[in-house]
């Protein structure tokens, strides 16, 4: 059956490819973005399309959250600012774009009588977690991040609401995702500077940080199998791979990928930046116990997400 689905960040490298997979699927979507981040051209397929209407606002602006919901049937709210490492230079951009930004979301559902939700949150909420890995109902240590911290305090709000107003919600704690429409993380960085000097690398840490990464596409298939198979008043789910890499690892298939042997410099020791976790890797058994396994490894994902940005270069400059 149709449902008619808003979808905020919907210009973002998420938000883009889930438009365009609820659009194939038959159902009606409309998108929130106020593309500060967002990109156009990643909507290309879904503005010609009869079942998409697009609203190009901000969500910190309630009245125009309020209107762009009407007659929706389940939010999927993924607007939120996820330049994780630049929290300590601009604080109240998390506060604002995360926080801020759900509980107008929140407060637009309840005024438009929306009681689904589904939230991008991140694995970033368990800081430095001694639970290896680390499971969705592992005890959560100190925060180390302002960007975990505000989208720890989004999932409380979100569960909040569900006791209170009769909510649905579905809370996907991703790892880092990579693939086509990439627009920020590690592999676009050392792109960026590969294409500027191959010779030299910079790399934030000491290369020996172990992070585990989701390609897209099987990051969008969990999400909307968790969301039409989990029935629960709050639906929580790690959302990753069974495994990780090293930073050095992934440095070695952007090189190979792009045919270059860069002399590697590390600065900032075993952390990239404050608040970085050194080891990231989440267990899953929860999303495949409904039967969802990723298409593809690490590997496979970093190289997609290379050929992806060597295809489209313009991405670089609008970045820059």
């Amino acid at each position: 059956m149709s449902e008619h689905y808003i979808v905020t960040g919907c210009a973002g490298f998420i938000g883009s490819q889930l438009v365009d997979r609820l659009l194939a699927s038959g159902q009606r979507v409309t998108g929130i973005d106020n593309f500060s981040t967002g990109q156009r051209r990643f909507l290309q397929g879904a503005l010609g399309h009869p079942g998409f209407s697009l609203h190009e606002i901000d969500l910190l602006d309630p009245a125009a959250a309020q209107a762009a919901m009407e007659g929706g049937d389940c939010v999927v709210h993924l607007a939120a600012n996820a330049d994780v490492r630049f929290g300590p230079e601009r604080p109240g951009l998390d506060l604002q774009q995360n926080t801020v930004a759900t509980f107008n979301v929140l407060e637009a559902m309840r005024a438009q009588k929306i009681r689904r939700i589904a939230f991008s949150s991140t694995g970033s909420v368990y800081g430095e977690s001694q639970i290896i890995p680390t499971p969705e109902d592992a005890p959560f240590p100190v925060q180390t991040s302002l960007y975990g911290a505000s989208k720890l305090a989004c999932e409380g709000m979100i569960a909040a609401y569900c006791e209170a107003y009769g909510f649905q919600s579905w809370i996907f704690r991703f790892v880092s995702i990579l693939g086509e429409r990439y627009t920020h993380g590690h592999v676009f960085d050392f792109y960026r500077q590969l294409q500027t000097d191959p010779t030299n690398l910079q790399i934030l840490g000491d290369g020996r940080q172990r992070k585990s990464y989701l390609y897209v596409q099987d990051c969008i298939d969990a999400m909307l199998m968790a969301m039409n198979k989990a029935s629960e008043k709050v639906n929580i789910f790690n959302l990753g791979v069974d495994g990780y890499c090293e930073v050095n690892d992934s440095i070695g298939w952007i090189c190979e990928a792009l045919g270059v042997r860069p002399a590697l410099h590390y600065s900032g020791g075993s952390r990239g930046w404050v608040g970085d976790n050194p080891f990231i890797y989440l267990d899953t058994r929860r999303i495949r116990a409904l039967g969802w396994s990723p298409s593809i490894n690490i590997g496979l994902g970093v190289i997609r997400t290379v050929e992806f940005l060597r295809a489209n270069e313009w991405l670089l400059e609008s970045r820059s």
